[in-house]
């Protein structure tokens, strides 16, 4: 065992850590003993939205301003109690082994591996084709920040209150917000994908100058764009709670609505910017604000009903925007958006027994 090697006890596992004084984040000298800490005492609210997803690690072994890497089989020198998932993969024509973050010594094991952020499936592992909740993820293109993020989270908001769905609003942690909608009953990837697909567009259609919702980077400078792909079985989302790899310690955090709102009125994009301390400080203030998005049971309306749908135009009041002529429906089937490379080293697969 090495002299920077430390033995430690969690729930009555046992553990080897290494280099507890790394620094991770060299700009604020926040190191690997502090992200354990994190970690631990985080994991009363994170443990839920891990339990039976397949993890995609993102290891940071240098810290944030060095190489990283995606490991999605779970590392054979693993502990014998850690569990996982076999999941097929087709695209390597293989079985993969993820690792489970079921309990806090597991959580504790990934992070002295540096795995900063927690990436995770939107379905769980025995029912891999089937989402338990829809995510858009708003992703500003500068100069666009998290405030314009803001009036497009309620623009949704306004649209999925027409359709009597609660919807659950997020930091991503990095510059971007995240809307939430748990099903948590029946559905496929093929009917959140294109739903999310279908609004999205319909969204650009009344905001062509604020919204974007085809893929490309090049369109999306001054605009939001819509990330609608996120629903896909071959995608990971970064978890709530989750710490997120940039200069700071920051959080992926739940937020309330009338925080967004507060953000959008003031302007201020640094009201939802919150770091560890700050999301600890949060969760024993005002609880777990994203605890309905495990258990809420709501049913995913067909696409057809986004016609029907109310404009939003409370909303649209907020901030200036080019005249709208209304949602209106395309009848063109969504085209499927090529992947990455990046994005599909990070896939999760598709069939689980």
């Amino acid at each position: 065992m090495g002299k920077k090697d430390t033995v430690i006890e969690v729930e009555g596992r046992k553990l080897k850590l290494s280099n507890l004084d790394k620094v991770l984040y060299p700009k604020t000298g926040f190191t690997k003993a502090q992200l354990i800490d994190y970690y631990v005492r985080i994991a009363p609210v994170l443990l839920p939205y891990l339990e039976g997803r397949p993890l995609t690690l993102k290891r940071y072994p240098e810290g944030v301003d060095g190489m990283f890497f995606y490991e999605k089989n779970c590392p054979k020198h693993r502990p014998e109690w850690v569990q996982t998932a076999q999941v097929w993969s087709e695209g390597r024509n293989a079985y993969m082994q993820y690792c489970l973050a079921q309990d806090i010594p597991t959580l504790v094991w990934t992070s002295n591996l540096a795995d900063i952020e927690l990436h995770t499936s939107l379905s769980r592992a025995t029912k891999i084709e089937e989402p338990t909740m829809m995510v858009f993820d708003l992703d500003p293109g500068p100069p666009a920040d998290i405030v314009l993020c803001c009036q497009v989270g309620l623009w949704l908001k306004e649209i999925f209150d027409g359709l009597n769905l609660q919807t659950f609003p997020k930091t991503s942690g990095s510059k971007g917000l995240q809307i939430y909608v748990p099903l948590n009953t029946p559905v496929t990837y093929n009917e959140t994908k294109g739903f999310s697909h279908a609004l999205a567009r319909l969204l650009e259609g009344s905001h062509r100058d604020l919204v974007v919702s085809d893929m490309k980077k090049s369109l999306r400078t001054g605009k939001i764009f819509v990330d609608w792909s996120q629903n896909d079985v071959h995608k990971t989302t970064v978890n709530v709670y989750s710490l997120r790899a940039k200069e700071r310690p920051t959080v992926s955090a739940p937020v309330s609505w009338e925080e967004v709102e507060k953000c959008l009125a003031k302007k201020d994009p640094n009201l939802l910017v919150f770091d560890s301390s700050q999301a600890l400080e949060r969760v024993e203030k005002l609880g777990d604000l994203f605890a309905p998005v495990l258990t809420l049971e709501q049913h995913l309306p067909d696409v057809g009903e986004l016609e029907a749908g109310p404009a939003p135009q409370t909303a649209a009041k907020r901030a200036p925007r080019t005249p709208s002529d209304g949602l209106k429906s395309q009848k063109k089937p969504a085209k499927r958006p090529q992947k990455s490379t990046k994005t599909q080293r990070n896939e999760p697969s598709r069939r689980v027994v």
